[in-house]
């Protein structure tokens, strides 16, 4: 079956009891046992529940992986991926990656003795010049954040592997609709599902995938023995916007070249990142690997200072001044006093996160819409 059909239906069978078309929100904590040490398929929430295993299952087959598991938040299951990780251990990270992460990397993994090392990911021997003996991870963005640099995955898969280390890729900017990082060698696949799985605002969840059954068994047994599980409600949620994620990324994407090739027009625009665009450094390696479709980020740097940044982040009608990304809305944000804000001054400067440098999540209205909004707020500022 076709992307689009699983979607709909792998997970999301009638249920056998009633004949239902959605799957039950399940929100019993506990289940009768068979026996006194004889377990059924479900004893306890935090292991598994009904609702829980549909989106897993739904996940697992989008996603081509072995197994799939369901997290309360994006970072949750980032977290989890890391605590395969020991003391001594040393990671691989890009450059380009969610604020968040680079906090939990720099200000949380460290207090367990694990080192980390940051470099270019769209640079593979960049990322081959980083490796250590005692590098046990490779973790990058399948579309960086907020620089949408593409990295090379199946070259960096290639030297993870090599080097005795797991390749983890955060795909949130690429839902599986139009990239699947298993497909191309890496071992985990992370999604803020908050974001396109969940499409609407209002889902908090995080994904991760594994490759192989045996790495999906030690996920789930850290994910288990720390408890950072989804809801009831929110499986439901998230499965629900699951089904129509197809067809949302598809307009989206569209949208978003539109709005992206009438920025590179812009006189007040400096520079526009975009990976649709033939400008885009790795326009050609998001090609081979995306086709046609180039997500719905856009990054773009305007002809001012953070001041003059951040009123044009302030003046949109349409786009919400707003953290998140990945939902029916538009959204805006300037990442280095928001997204980013994590990133101590050092590594914004570094890393190329300049406060003239605005961040925009392109929804599903009307293209032309959204181009009229960004003029007028762009030109409020000058």
């Amino acid at each position: 079956m076709k992307f689009r059909t699983r979607a709909i239906h792998v997970g999301s069978e009638p249920d056998p009891a009633t004949g239902a078309v959605v799957t039950p929100i399940h929100l019993a904590t506990t289940f009768i046992q068979p026996g006194a040490g004889t377990w059924g398929q479900f004893d306890y929430s935090r292991s598994g529940s009904p609702t829980r295993a549909a989106v897993e299952r739904t996940l697992a087959n989008l996603e081509g992986a072995a197994g799939a598991l369901a997290f309360s938040s994006g970072m949750a299951a980032t977290h989890c991926a890391t605590m395969l990780l020991h003391s001594g251990d040393h990671v691989v990270a890009g450059c380009d990656i969610y604020g968040g992460t680079f906090r939990l990397l720099h200000k949380i993994c460290n207090r367990a003795g694990i080192e980390v090392t940051l470099a270019p990911a769209d640079q593979a021997e960049q990322i081959q010049s980083s490796m250590k003996p005692n590098t046990k991870m490779v973790w990058i963005e399948s579309i960086g954040n907020p620089l949408m640099t593409i990295p090379d995955i199946p070259a960096i898969a290639e030297i993870a592997h090599r080097h005795g280390a797991l390749l983890g890729v955060d795909s949130t900017f690429a839902p599986p609709a139009i990239l699947r990082p298993l497909e191309l060698g890496a071992d985990i696949v992370m999604h803020s599902a908050t974001k396109y799985l969940g499409g609407h605002s209002d889902c908090l969840a995080g994904v991760l995938a594994a490759r192989d059954a045996t790495l999906h068994k030690e996920l789930y047994y850290v994910q288990n023995a720390t408890g950072a599980v989804l809801g009831g409600l929110e499986c439901f949620l998230l499965q629900r916007g699951i089904k129509t994620l197809e067809l949302r990324m598809r307009e989206q994407c569209n949208s978003a070249l539109q709005i992206a090739t009438w920025l590179e027009s812009h006189p007040k625009v400096t520079r526009v990142l975009y990976p649709g665009l033939n400008s885009h450094p790795n326009h050609a390696r998001a090609k081979q690997y995306m086709g046609n479709t180039f997500g719905a980020m856009i990054s773009f740097e305007i002809d001012g200072d953070y001041a003059k940044t951040k009123q044009v982040c302030e003046s949109t009608k349409l786009f919400g001044l707003a953290v998140s990304l990945g939902a029916v809305e538009s959204l805006i944000e300037q990442p280095a006093s928001m997204s980013h804000a994590s990133y101590d001054a050092q590594a914004k400067a570094k890393f190329g996160i300049t406060d003239s440098l605005i961040r925009i999540s392109v929804g599903l209205e009307d293209p032309s819409d959204l181009i009229e909004d960004l003029d007028q707020a762009i030109y409020a500022a000058y």
